[in-house]
């Protein structure tokens, strides 16, 4: 039981950082700096369009799973996620993830079956990033269900 609240508590703290602005939003700068090698890969900086004023909007989001060219990162808060609605509006999408830095990017969204495939996998190799992840989404999401949904970004070939 102490392990379960401990757990809970953990997820809680974590939802609520979600929720704070200036932490989430943090890690931009170090893009914008061109620092976003210190990451290894792991975080990368999605640039997306508003969907109603087009200006340019930022987020930094983990890198949950990798096939080639084509990077995959969750909206943890499912279709509801500013940048989530962004990408389905308009699919403008550039990335910076390590030393690549604004690469133009083909956006996929993926169904919530594929997804969950997914992220079973991801699950399995990350598996207590995933109980964070997870209990973060639930405790954050107003039915207590976790909604989790990926998108697939695929890069542009490098030049050169």
């Amino acid at each position: 039981m102490q392990q379960s609240s401990r757990e809970s508590f953990s997820a809680r703290a974590f939802a609520g950082a979600l929720r704070t602005r200036w932490v989430v939003r943090s890690p931009i700068w170090m893009f914008r700096a061109r620092l976003g090698w210190i990451f290894r890969g792991r975080l990368l900086l999605l640039e997306h369009r508003g969907r109603t004023t087009g200006l340019a909007r930022w987020v930094v989001l983990e890198r949950a799973e990798q096939e080639g060219d084509t990077v995959y990162v969750a909206s943890g808060f499912g279709t509801t996620a500013a940048w989530y609605k962004n990408l389905a509006a308009n699919g403008v999408a550039f990335v910076s993830i390590g030393a690549r830095v604004r690469v133009p990017a083909q956006v996929e969204l993926l169904s919530k079956t594929d997804s969950d495939a997914r992220l079973a996998r991801y699950a399995d190799r990350y598996p207590k990033a995933w109980t964070q992840l997870e209990g973060a989404m639930r405790a954050a999401s107003p039915t207590g269900v976790a909604d989790i949904r990926l998108v697939g970004l695929t890069l542009a070939p490098s030049r050169g």
